[in-house]
């Protein structure tokens, strides 16, 4: 479902993101995990269309994302770290608003699907009220529900707890477990260690933009040589390198 085949991405001098090349099949939550400055985002980025990358392929569904962006995209949902809402809608306008983007069918079907996802979120109740009276996790609830809106075959997602309380975590991460049990490839970038132990079936390591670690968590323990959790794992995988990036990231 999602193919990166030596993606690159150069800033000037700086490459941020060194030939990644992965390969991550369907119905799985697959975790990108790495230090601040890895290069998550910028991969993320370049897999959403936001960004070209320097050099290297991104398929989508078998989808060539250079050659036919608009199929690609169709096929891939996308909640950002930092998501941006128009606070004078309310959540049932914006997501109309991002179903016209779609060129959705405004029938009955259309409505069902916003009130499905609205209270699939737990978010109904509030589907009239302006964005701008919603708390953090509302709205980043209320972005997953427009990136759901399409039905993507890939969810491509960074930092997905941010700003979620423990009850709203729970309820992303239980969606997302659904959503993978239904065939979606759910790609997400965290800093929880916690939460890529919990719900990812397959992990990949990123450090100074090359991938450093690739397999199921206990694929990665076997490799770093360690008994414990997934922090165990990444710290044992990483050390000494992050120091020696960041001072070449200052540098570009």
């Amino acid at each position: 479902m999602i193919k990166l085949v030596n993606l690159t991405k150069y800033y000037r001098n700086f490459c941020a993101v060194d030939h990644v090349t992965l390969d991550i099949g369907g119905g799985q939550i697959f975790g990108f995990l790495g230090p601040n400055g890895a290069g998550k985002t910028t991969t993320i980025r370049m897999m959403a269309g936001i960004s070209q990358p320097t050099e290297g392929k991104i398929y989508i569904n078998g989808i060539d994302l250079a050659k036919e962006p608009s199929r690609a995209k169709y096929c891939t949902g996308f909640i950002p770290d930092r998501p941006f809402l128009y606070e004078k809608l309310t959540g049932d306008e914006f997501l109309r608003f991002l179903a016209g983007l779609y060129q959705l069918d405004h029938g009955t079907s259309f409505h069902d699907r916003i009130t499905e996802l609205l209270e699939l979120f737990e978010l109904v109740h509030w589907r009239d009220e302006l964005i701008e009276s919603y708390s953090h996790g509302m709205k980043q609830r209320l972005v997953m529900c427009g990136a759901l809106l399409h039905r993507p075959k890939v969810l491509i997602v960074d930092e997905p707890m941010v700003g979620l309380d423990p009850k709203g975590a729970r309820l992303v991460k239980d969606i997302f477990r659904n959503l993978a049990r239904e065939g979606m490839t759910v790609f997400m970038s965290t800093h929880s260690l916690e939460v890529a132990q919990e719900v990812c079936q397959e992990i990949s390591i990123i450090q100074a933009g090359k991938i450093i670690a690739t397999g199921k968590p206990e694929d990665l323990k076997r490799k770093a040589g360690v008994d414990g959790n997934l922090e165990s794992v990444f710290l044992k995988l990483t050390e000494g390198k992050t120091i020696a990036h960041e001072r070449s990231l200052s540098t570009a």
